[in-house]
């Protein structure tokens, strides 16, 4: 393991290289995210006035002093006795908590149960990473918005079914990439926004809370719970109710899908054929030295091509959660949800460098547009020329194009085209429709989110 960052270490993934240097999803971050919610379960009897003030001294001396060291890896070890690593964690939590207070020791996880534990930590762990993916967005969405801006009237094909199709803009493929990313963003932060504490007990009754401290302070302990820890309050235990789980794992999956539009567009237009994009720095080869591939799309690209199997693994288990405590299927989640926060995390910090780093040639683009000698604006054509000609001497005009015949000395010749201004037609960049407006519109909802060049 390579050394702590200061919030978690950075877990070395040899195969993985798009997650490398995420820290926010490691185990380190979990585990303190655990320790964080037995801290906000201490705050909460305070709050409820169920324990005396020295057990929020106590919290809040753990809260103030740095993390005290976890060994991550003997936890895991210790977890598999159990089942789970909240069992092996709190005598950890009790016995620092007893440095501070020996009584206040007494108060660590009562009548708490180990998944109300874990699924908070997963909700604040999803809190503090959803903020991180934020702001690779917005650095994303911002060179974006530069490019959608200086290219807004370049025109270039649009391709579909990867052939050309109809003139576009280089300014609308970017604001078009920009658009879904700021989508994604949005629903994410909705998502984060009503991410729930989880506090139910052993059976999701909190019968032992009643026990401990009357009916009327058990039914408010939950939402003081989430609010020491500025999580939403739960409509009620969700032990076998995974919404909260399979939502953030579909706005991360949905947010992985984005950027992955993104970078497979800049593959493709980075090609040496298409040459309309260019990235900042390309990755080398080993055997060939001319390349400069661009590595960070390819990234983005494989976290793509992953995320969507373990959003799908998150539903598979919610729909096995079983009983009142589930069985397996909880279990489950964990390494999926995971590992759906550390692609998320790793492609996002490559799309805001991929989008820093990004060139659109429109030079390039205009010459590509020229390929075809004018039938890419055989749609336009069929408009204006069916009307007076028909369709059958219209075809009759495109086949022969298609077939190498010059396209504006086939319409110069044609009588009924005698008052057309042929160049203008056959101009590309006279059909980009109102991709122009398109983009001021992206630009304008973007900015709305605070989104600045």
């Amino acid at each position: 393991m390579s050394s702590d960052d200061g919030y978690g270490y950075m877990e070395e993934r040899l195969l993985s290289p798009v997650t490398y240097g995420v820290a926010e999803a490691s185990d380190r971050s979990v585990a303190r995210a655990m320790v964080e919610a037995e801290i906000g379960l201490l705050r909460a009897f305070v709050a409820a006035g169920v324990a005396p003030e020295s057990v929020g001294e106590a919290a809040f001396a753990m809260i103030r002093e740095p993390w005290f060291d976890l060994d991550v890896r003997a936890l895991a070890r210790d977890a598999v006795a159990d089942g789970n690593p909240v069992i092996p964690l709190i005598p950890l939590v009790r016995a620092r908590v007893a440095q501070i207070d020996p009584d206040a020791a007494a108060w660590v996880h009562r009548g708490a149960t180990s998944q109300d534990i874990l699924d908070t930590a997963l909700m604040l762990v999803g809190r503090q990473v959803s903020d991180r993916l934020q702001d690779h967005l917005r650095a994303a969405e911002g060179a974006l918005m530069a490019l959608a801006q200086r290219h807004r009237d370049d025109p270039a094909a649009a391709r579909t079914l990867t052939q050309h199709a109809v003139p576009t803009t280089l300014g609308l493929r970017a604001a078009t990439w920009m658009r879904g990313l700021g989508d994604a963003r949005r629903r994410l932060s909705e998502v984060a926004d009503r991410l729930p504490a989880q506090l139910g007990g052993a059976g999701g009754t909190l019968a032992a809370f009643v026990e401990l401290f009357g009916e009327s302070v058990a039914a408010e302990l939950p939402a003081r719970f989430a609010e020491v820890l500025n999580l939403r309050a739960p409509e009620g235990p969700w032990h076998t109710d995974r919404r909260p789980i399979t939502e953030l794992g579909d706005a991360l999956a949905a947010l992985v899908a984005a950027v992955g539009v993104f970078a497979t567009d800049v593959a493709q237009l980075a090609r040496t054929e298409v040459g309309e994009a260019s990235v900042a720095a390309g990755g080398g080869s080993s055997a060939m030295p001319q390349k400069q591939n661009p590595v960070d799309a390819v990234l983005i690209r494989s976290a793509a091509m992953r995320a969507p199997g373990l959003a799908a693994q998150l539903h598979l288990a919610a729909g096995l959660a079983v009983d009142e405590r589930p069985d397996g299927a909880w279990h489950a989640e964990w390494p999926a949800l995971q590992e759906l926060m550390q692609l998320a995390l790793g492609a996002c910090a490559h799309a805001a460098t991929l989008a820093a780093g990004l060139t659109l040639n429109a030079d390039r683009a205009r010459a590509n547009l020229g390929l075809s000698h004018g039938l890419i604006v055989s749609e336009r054509l069929a408009i204006v020329l069916v009307p007076v000609i028909g369709r059958a001497r219209f075809d009759e005009l495109i086949v022969a194009a298609s077939t190498g015949a010059d396209l504006a000395a086939l319409l110069r010749a044609l009588p009924e085209a005698a008052d057309l201004d042929v160049d203008a037609l056959l101009d590309p960049g006279q059909y980009t429709g109102v991709a122009g407006r398109l983009v001021d519109q992206a630009i304008r909802r973007a900015m709305q989110d605070g989104i600045r060049p």
